[in-house]
C-alpha cells in the first residue's frame, strides 16, 4: 500500500540557487535523497538546518561555527574581528529548536514531504550577533578587518512559515536567550 502524500508546501519567495560549493553540495545531497525517495515510494522530510548553535558544540572545532569562535575571543577579553562590513547575515537558531524541530515530525503519520526550513526566520548581522556576544561577556567592541573569505554568501536567512504550518512548530529562542545559553553553558564547561 502507498503512503498517503500530504499536500504540496507553500511556494517559497526563493528558489535555491547556491552559489558556492558548500551550498551546491548540500542541494545536490538533497536532490539524491528526494529522487532516491520518490523512486522507493518513500515519504521524506528534509531539514535545511540554518546555522545552528548551542550548549554541547565543539570549542575547539573551528567548522562548528562563528557563534563558538566569537564567545571564545569575547570570554579572553578579545575584540571579535568581522569580516567585510560586518553586515552579512545569518540565521542562527539554537540548538534546543532544531531538536524540537526534528521530535515533532518523528512520531507523525503524515509527515510532510519535501524540504523545510529550520531556522528563525530573522536574519541577524554578525556585528549584531558578535556585539551581543561582546556585551555578555564584558569584552571591547566588535572591530571591521576589511577581510572576506572567497564564495562567502553575504545574506542567508530562510523563510519558516512552511514549517511552521507544516508541524505545528515554531522556535522559541530568540538570540539574546540562544547566546545566553550558550555563554552559561560554556561557563560551566570551561571555567576561567
Amino acid at each position: 500500500m502507498s503512503p498517503t502524500r500530504p499536500p504540496a508546501q507553500p511556494r517559497r519567495s526563493h528558489a535555491p540557487a547556491p552559489t558556492s560549493v558548500y551550498g551546491a553540495t548540500k542541494l545536490a545531497q538533497e536532490h539524491l535523497l528526494m529522487a532516491w525517495a520518490g523512486a522507493h515510494d518513500v515519504i521524506t522530510t528534509v531539514f535545511r538546518l540554518q546555522n545552528v548553535y548551542g550548549p554541547g558544540q565543539s570549542l575547539t572545532n573551528s567548522y562548528t561555527g562563528i557563534v563558538s569562535l566569537f564567545s571564545q575571543l569575547a570570554r579572553r577579553g578579545e575584540s571579535i574581528p568581522l569580516y567585510e562590513d560586518g553586515a552579512i547575515t545569518r540565521d542562527f537558531v539554537l540548538i534546543d529548536d532544531v531538536a524540537d524541530a526534528i521530535a515533532s515530525v518523528l512520531d507523525r503519520a503524515d509527515a510532510p514531504a519535501g524540504p523545510l526550513d529550520i531556522g528563525t526566520g530573522v536574519a541577524t548581522t554578525i556585528s549584531d550577533l558578535a556585539r551581543s556576544i561582546a556585551e555578555f561577556h564584558g569584552a571591547p567592541a566588535p572591530h571591521l578587518t576589511g577581510k572576506f573569505r572567497d564564495g562567502d554568501v553575504r545574506h542567508a536567512a530562510c523563510e519558516i512559515a512552511p514549517t511552521e504550518e507544516a508541524l505545528g512548530w515554531a522556535p522559541r529562542f530568540d538570540l539574546t536567550a540562544g547566546v545566553a545559553a550558550l555563554q552559561e553553558w560554556i561557563d560551566r564547561v570551561d571555567p576561567r
